[in-house]
């Protein structure tokens, strides 16, 4: 089996030479979280077919933009209380909302934050 050619390291002005991406000395702490196991939900039926749908056509608009008195065209149906695997909360239609990609990105980072912080102090 051959080996993946030695490249330098990718933090900025480092040149070791590595097959991993990073050397060492720079290798990212965190862990991220690839893929869920529930990820695979959001290709359902139930999904794709029932609840998304059923939700755009219900909260057309995002939710976050009517708060401030603008009508953006929702793109994302959001969960409101993240369900991390709970199938109740995924399928619960009283838990979504509808969003532009914006204020679903905006979200979802500082979820994703505030997961980290608490895991950091854990």
């Amino acid at each position: 089996m051959t080996q993946r050619p030695l490249k330098p390291c990718r933090h900025p002005g480092c040149g070791v030479l590595t097959r991993k991406g990073w050397c060492d000395k720079h290798k990212p702490s965190y862990r991220r979280n690839l893929s869920a196991p529930w990820h695979g939900w959001y290709a359902l039926p139930i999904w794709t077919k029932r609840l998304r749908p059923q939700q755009l056509v219900k909260e057309p608009f995002c939710r976050e933009c009517a708060k401030a008195m603008r009508r953006t065209p929702a793109e994302v149906v959001d969960h409101v209380i993240p369900h991390r695997g709970d199938w109740s909360l995924f399928v619960d239609e009283t838990n979504l909302q509808s969003l532009c990609k914006y204020h679903h990105d905006q979200k979802t980072a500082l979820e994703q934050a505030r997961d980290r912080a608490e895991a950091k102090s854990n």
